[in-house]
């Protein structure tokens, strides 16, 4: 018998539907010599500090460093678990093979071997490898499995970032809330990623606090309708700019050049998770794990393609695929209409043949997952936010195979006396990948672009005529505050602030965290209330700011920590570095962390702001809940949570229809599809 098992009980039907094991059990599906089983997430955790040692379940400085002589695993302490884990176990035991289909990553390869190693699996194991979840793609990868032990090394490289993260989160979050905290029942949470994050806010909030406003004055005309702006920038004091409006008045001005330059733009790249999480974020202010969630329901429904990936290109081999999944595209109705038929017939009339650039096809830039596209399946029965996060896919990658926006600049030179004048313009000349969004198309908006994109007039070198000279006084502006999307830039591009060039190189490629993990960050610092939103911003309290200032250790604050993790786990799965190395180093670096941690007798305590405490049932004792809490922090960056929780979030699929997705009121949580009569309620809490 072949023992197959996926992440998901949905996942785990429709692998057993392909193979014909249509017959249900308990806990499984059976036929056609197939057992198709399931796991809920992971099953299996690394064992807590108690679990070690005795003296480890209480909170003491004498107990630190917490450094276990071998890492262990446990099952998740939950009756569904232990239930669901037995009858995988018995499965195991009497299986000839097994076919691990987890999802398609490090996550996934984890969870499967953790569970595999807890029931002492002994009989030969082969891996599915797929990235998107049809019917053909099923099929195809069941053809074509690949040995288990191929992806050793990116098992390696996942239990070396758990047990690190173990180590320093264990450690740390009992070390800082030991010495600083000001009242039994406060917690100080340490994270490899989630600490980094923190004093990116926290490095921000203090500019903005500490910003002063300074006056600044800037010299500009109108001559025919146009503005135009003096090239000599902004007048630090009001006498100069004076000084400069004295010898323009009442003077003529005079066209001195006009250059045209004709330029293309090419469409956007595919998105990656966090290209779409912010896109998302930015046009319908969608949370970054909000917008997790529907992406990878989507993917469950087999209309997009794996979510959890860092690369915006698709290998070579999917090209001869694309003209089959445009037309699965195009026939997609919403209201009676097909939204995408005519921009995909346009592109029959453009050209014959599909273009192949590597801005789009590069397998080189591939590694385990291609960009996010749509699969080709029919969309139905989608959501409202479904249809959004669905029609930003399905555009982009439409319009990656139209030609590029091609366009026009101008730049107008003028002056009055000796004062040089600017002003620019912008003429579409053919919208190209443009039409694909029409006015819809998602940019970086911005006063100053939209100065330049304006069209002007028709000038000629050496005209003149009257102007109206303008002398304005403007203030200079604190930077932004952090919003979900610009953060998860941030996190993303976060190499730019590493001096060392080697580290920078490795963030390049990974930042601060996964792709998959940023919007789990964001959220256990919600929770830690060590940030709050104010509309779209993200604000740090003054809990946050007091940790951030407290840590002495500045590679925990840094993303230069973050930088040598990241360089060094992709060695491990390169097999370039040593995993026993890699956790033997960080034995040592948490040794030291906890030594001079212990000698600070400065006296100083971390105090919650009345802003910023936690409410209602989150105000239990520390001792009794956080050190699985910390552990599912720290380790959150490589594990999916298990609990089944009756706490309502944003995103979740409706427990009442099962179809639409939990939305926010004004005093209650709903179902997206309350127009089609959904009257699913749950009070705010």
């Amino acid at each position: 018998m072949i023992v197959c098992i996926a992440e998901k009980p949905s996942v785990a039907r429709d692998i057993a539907r392909i193979l014909g094991a249509t017959t249900s059990r308990d806990g499984y599906m059976e036929g056609n010599g197939y057992q198709v089983t399931w796991t809920f997430g992971h099953l299996c955790e690394l064992k807590e500090p108690n679990d070690y040692e005795g003296n480890w379940r209480y909170w003491t400085l004498a107990a630190l460093p917490m450094i276990p002589h071998r890492f262990g695993l446990k099952l998740i302490p939950d009756r569904g678990i232990e239930k669901q884990f037995q009858t995988i176990a018995k499965l195991y035991a009497n299986a000839d093979e097994i076919v691990n289909c987890g999802d398609a990553g490090q996550e996934g390869e984890l969870i499967q071997r953790w569970v595999m190693q807890m029931a002492h699996v002994k009989c030969p194991v082969k891996r599915l490898w797929i990235s998107s979840m049809t019917d053909e793609a099923i099929r195809e990868g069941f053809a074509n499995l690949k040995e288990e032990k191929r992806y050793e090394r990116l098992y390696l490289a996942g239990l070396s970032r758990a047990i690190g993260d173990w180590l320093l989160g264990m450690n740390c979050t009992r070390l800082y809330t030991l010495m600083y905290r000001q009242r039994t029942g406060q917690v100080l949470s340490i994270g490899r990623v989630q600490t980094p994050t923190l004093a990116l806010i926290v490095k921000r909030q203090k500019e903005i606090d500490n910003f002063k406003p300074e006056p600044y004055w800037v010299l500009s005309t109108v001559y025919r309708d146009t503005l135009f702006t003096a090239t000599s920038g902004k007048f630090i004091t009001k006498e100069e700019g004076q000084e400069a409006f004295s010898l323009i008045e009442g003077k003529p001005f005079e066209i001195v050049s006009v250059q045209k330059k004709q330029g293309k733009e090419p469409a956007r790249q595919l998105y990656d998770l966090t290209s779409l999480q912010v896109d998302l974020n930015r046009k319908y202010g969608f949370s970054a794990e909000m917008s997790l969630n529907l992406i990878q329901g989507l993917y469950e429904k087999k209309l997009t393609t794996y979510p959890r990936v860092d690369t915006q290109y698709l290998s070579d081999d999917i090209y001869p695929k694309c003209p089959g999944i445009l037309n699965g595209v195009s026939q997609y109705a919403e209201a009676g209409k097909k939204p995408y038929l005519e921009m995909i017939k346009n592109l029959a009339s453009i050209s014959k043949t599909l273009p192949k650039t590597n801005r789009v096809f590069d397998t080189s830039k591939v590694t385990d997952h291609h960009a996010i596209i749509p699969t080709g399946q029919v969309p139905t029965g989608l959501t409202d936010v479904e249809k959004k996060v669905y029609d930003l896919i399905a555009r982009r990658f439409i319009a990656v195979f139209y030609p590029d926006c091609k366009f026009s600049t101008t730049t107008v030179m003028g002056k009055v006396d000796k004062v040089e004048f600017k002003a620019s313009g912008k003429e579409i000349l053919s919208q190209g990948w443009r039409a694909v969004y029409g006015k819809d198309e998602i940019t970086d908006s911005s006063a100053k672009n939209a100065a330049a994109d304006k069209i002007l007039p028709s000038f000629v070198k050496g005209e003149t005529g009257p102007h109206k000279p303008t002398l304005t006084e403007k203030m200079t502006v604190p930077p932004k505050h952090y919003t979900e999307a610009s953060l998860l830039r941030a996190m993303e591009t976060a190499g730019k602030l590493v001096d060392d060039e080697q580290l920078s190189a490795a963030m390049k490629e990974n930042g601060i965290g996964r792709p998959s993990s940023r919007a789990g960050i964001i959220e256990t610092l919600f929770k830690r209330h060590y940030i709050r939103r104010e509309k779209k911003n993200l604000v740090a309290t003054p809990t946050g700011i007091q940790l951030i200032d407290t840590i002495h250790d500045k590679l925990l604050t840094s993303v230069e920590l973050t930088g040598i993790w990241e360089k060094k786990l992709r060695e491990i799965e390169q097999d370039k570095y040593d995993a026993a190395t890699f956790i033997n180093e960080l034995k040592a670096q948490v040794a030291r962390i906890v030594s001079d941690v212990m000698h600070d007798s400065s006296g100083q305590l971390i105090v919650y702001g009345d802003d910023d405490k936690p409410r209602g049932k989150a105000k239990k004792s520390a001792e009794k809940t956080t050190t699985k809490s910390a552990s599912k922090s720290t380790t959150k960056s490589t594990t999916k949570s298990t609990r089944k929780t009756k706490t309502i979030k944003v995103g979740d699929v409706c427990p009442k229809c099962k179809q639409g997705h939990v939305i926010k009121g004004n005093t209650a949580y709903g179902c997206s599809r309350w127009k089609e009569g959904c009257d699913f309620r749950a009070p705010l809490k």
